[in-house]
């Protein structure tokens, strides 16, 4: 059972090898992500991880840790605040944050680098019930 204000967080290093993995997997090529000359002319100065860094992050946790197996994802919806930059150490929290009728959730999303800035907030809406 879920109660209100429970939660989950794990931090990860934004790795250039798993930057490389995203971009093999999604087909997400952009040089933003993966080729230094091109991306020291950005607006950001140099690399900078996908978007979909955090939410693999925030995946993981929803369907291994909070709520756990047999959880299924209705909706999502973030906002990216700040680049994560290869190297930083991302700081991923999921919390419970409404408790809705027939084993729905509404979980709060927030991911903050090691500067306690944070890159990415947002919400998922989730449905899970205990077998």
């Amino acid at each position: 059972m879920l109660s209100i204000g429970n939660s989950f967080c794990i931090s990860v290093v934004a790795e250039e090898q798993t930057i490389e993995e995203i971009a093999r997997i999604s087909g997400d090529t952009n040089p933003i992500h993966l080729d230094d000359e091109y991306a020291k002319k950005s607006i950001f100065g140099r690399k900078i991880a996908h978007a979909l860094f955090c939410q693999n992050v925030i995946s993981m946790i929803l369907g291994n840790h909070l709520p756990g197996e047999g959880t299924i994802l209705l909706s999502q919806s973030f906002q990216y605040r700040k680049p994560v930059y290869i190297g930083d150490v991302i700081e991923v929290r999921v919390t419970v944050e409404k408790i809705l009728p027939k084993g729905n959730y509404v979980l709060s999303t927030v991911c903050r680098n090691q500067k306690d800035e944070i890159v990415l907030d947002g919400e998922s809406v989730v449905k899970w019930e205990t077998l």
